[in-house]
């Protein structure tokens, strides 16, 4: 009887054992849970810890969600299907990607990770440090002497009350880099802080375009997520250097619009030339702003009016109002102008300007014109004051 028993007992444990799942089950968020749970389960105790650092790194920089809960339901979608080998392939790929010291094969470095949430409290939380503020430290990328700086090394450093750095070791803080240039967002970088001796991230001049750019200069803002704080910090008009910025080659005119070669009818002999191409017309936006404001400035308010298509103007009246439209205007003194988007028959110019009205106030306007294109020519459409 006993031994009717004992067979029973471990054809239940067999039975148990060979139900764990062996791949990810991404069909919802409590089947993913189990299985990565049954896939860590078969793994030596130092594979766990780096089963579950892969995990992290595959959850903070292989997806875009925002929330804990949207990262792990696209993690779990990604991961779907996928066996443990697979799961750090990918996070070394996605590691290396982002400039990230980690590896699969290295010891344990990121303390305890739990995509899902800490199950116990533990004695030391790696990411509960005590830091009150965050500091940026902005260095230049050393280039020849004719092309000058190639781009900017950006290094945030936790600092205490007394504004000394924090010593730590052993912290996975996520830090993300936004970078943008008159109000236009340009880029976003994510790293993991570990120590103080964290290297930041490396912005490249050649991976930023030019006319993005506004005025040759961009904002930085950091932050550094601990457990109990979000700390950030914004450096404004950090200058960088125009001549290293990207620039797309210019487009190339296809064949199309050149005027084919003479035919000769074969019947008659004669040569048939057909008539040429017609040229296509490549307006520039800046130039119908430009010319926009000129026209304000010069009180030609029915040529400014006949450039625009904006509903919101109104009617030529309501525009041309001396009190509440640009009719006040008397004079307009162009600083700077770029197009920052120009694609798809839709463009975004910004102007910074000095307007001076007909009482002699005079006041700084930073404008964004959006435009569309109608009929080989711009017509503005949307018109937005930048604080």
């Amino acid at each position: 009887m006993k031994f009717i028993k004992y067979c029973l007992l471990i054809s239940l444990m067999i039975f148990t054992i060979s139900c764990k799942k062996t791949s990810v089950d991404g069909t919802n968020r409590m089947s993913f849970q189990e299985s990565i749970n049954d896939m860590a389960s078969s793994l030596p105790t130092l594979k766990q810890v780096k089963f579950n650092e892969a995990l992290y790194i595959l959850k903070t920089f292989g997806v875009e969600a925002d929330g804990d809960i949207a990262e792990i339901e696209a993690l779990g979608k990604l991961l779907n299907g996928k066996k443990t080998p697979e799961i750090f392939k990918m996070a070394d790929e996605v590691a290396q990607k982002n400039n990230i010291t980690w590896s699969s094969t290295a010891p344990p470095s990121l303390g305890e990770m739990n995509i899902f949430g800490n199950v116990t409290a533990s004695e030391k939380d790696p990411n509960d440090i005590d830091a009150a503020s965050l500091n940026v430290v902005v260095r230049n990328i050393a280039g020849d002497s004719l092309t000058g700086s190639k781009g900017l090394i950006i290094i945030p450093q936790l600092l205490d009350n007394n504004g000394r750095k924090v010593e730590f070791e052993g912290a996975a803080l996520e830090t993300i880099m936004e970078i943008s240039s008159g109000g236009t967002k340009i880029s976003t970088s994510k790293n993991l802080m570990q120590d103080p001796a964290f290297r930041g991230f490396t912005i490249k001049y050649s991976s930023l375009p030019r006319e993005k750019i506004f005025e040759d200069k961009i904002d930085i803002k950091l932050s550094v997520k601990t457990t109990k704080k979000l700390l950030q910090m914004i450096k404004m008009g950090v200058p960088v250097n125009g001549q290293a910025l990207y620039t797309p080659p210019a487009p190339v005119v296809s064949d199309s619009i050149q005027a084919p070669p003479p035919q000769v009818d074969p019947q008659t002999g004669e040569t048939v030339v057909p008539p040429p191409a017609p040229v296509k017309n490549i307006a520039d936006p800046k130039a119908t702003v430009t010319k926009f404001l000129n026209n304000l400035s010069t009180q030609n308010f029915k040529a400014a009016f006949d450039a625009a298509d904006n509903p919101n103007w109104g009617s030529y009246d309501k525009f041309s109002n001396p009190n509440s439209g640009f009719g006040s205007v008397k004079n307009i003194n162009v600083k700077n102008i770029a197009v920052p988007y120009n694609k798809d028959n839709s463009a975004n110019v910004n102007v910074t300007y000095d307007v001076t009205d007909k009482n002699g106030k005079v006041s700084s306007l930073n404008v964004t014109y959006g435009l569309k294109a109608v009929n080989n020519t711009w017509k503005i459409t949307t018109y937005k004051i930048n604080n």
